[in-house]
């Protein structure tokens, strides 16, 4: 955990976008070190935009990406793996790899080229498979996994990589209601036990609101609230947000909010879609 620094990633007036389509033209963003914060809005608000920005996946066309006060457009490709893992939307390896195989990969960015692995190499992987569970399928091949086994498995190596910030875009897409639950829970825990910085896509906003610290709510490539839970998950700024008419409770024990809607607003919500 950097607690010297306030801000783990800044985004200073950031122009980003797609080759005949502008998604931000001023995008100003700040993620705070040690919390898990979750990106939400409707589709086509940028958030999956905004995350690849943050891993240098998709270059700024103006304004400036910071990590630690650092540009991150400067740092080197290995460098800039080892300081933030990401996990983008559904991906991929052979389905042959087993689980131990597929964690590995993770480690590519502490690895020197010809070198074998190393003892904090298998460390990282040990571990990574215990916090998630996995020790005792490590020898199984990826394509004979359940959707949410595979999933602990792609968060399995994204942890071997040991990186202080961790960015997940959606992470629960395909998901059943459990085991998603059970991967923001892991999510969850092993920000708050080892001080990771982690950032999430996600679609369901009651799921934000019971395991992130801060939610970002985009809006037709702005954003339109930015802050901790109990301060932004408020009635009036997601019935904007998200073209919808809502009620927001908190639930008895843990005082968290969720939001239960009532009707979509069609008028309110086609001004908010860009794409």
């Amino acid at each position: 955990m950097h607690s010297d620094h306030r801000n783990e990633i800044e985004l200073r007036s950031v122009a980003l976008g797609y080759p005949g389509k502008r998604v931000f033209r001023d995008l100003n963003l700040s993620i705070r070190p040690g919390r898990l914060t979750a990106f939400c809005g409707p589709n086509g608000c940028g958030k999956s935009t905004a995350l690849r920005a943050m891993r240098a996946l998709l270059p700024a066309d103006a304004g400036s990406v910071l990590l630690r006060d650092r540009p991150i457009a400067d740092l080197p490709v290995k460098t800039l793996a080892r300081e933030i893992a990401m996990l983008t939307q559904s991906p991929t390896a052979p389905e042959e790899l087993t689980v131990e195989q597929l964690v590995r990969l993770g480690r590519y960015a502490h690895r020197r080229a010809f070198t074998s692995n190393t003892d904090s190499d298998r460390r990282a992987v040990t571990n990574a498979l215990r916090e998630t569970n996995l020790t005792d399928m490590a020898n199984r091949s990826i394509g004979s996994l359940s959707g949410g086994q595979l999933q602990r498995v792609w968060i399995a190596m994204v942890l071997a990589q040991a990186s202080p910030v961790i960015l997940l875009d959606e992470p629960t897409n395909h998901l059943d209601i459990a085991h998603a639950l059970e991967v923001l829970a892991l999510v969850r825990r092993l920000g708050a036990q080892e001080g990771k910085t982690v950032v999430v896509v996600l679609h369901d906003l009651n799921l934000a609101a019971r395991f992130a610290d801060d939610i970002v709510f985009f809006r037709g490539g702005e954003v339109a609230g930015s802050g901790p839970v109990e301060e932004v998950f408020r009635q009036d700024l997601i019935e904007d947000v998200f073209g919808i008419e809502c009620i927001v409770r908190h639930e008895e024990v843990s005082q968290r909010p969720f939001c239960v809607p009532i009707a979509a607003c069609p008028g309110r919500r086609d001004r908010l879609v860009q794409d």
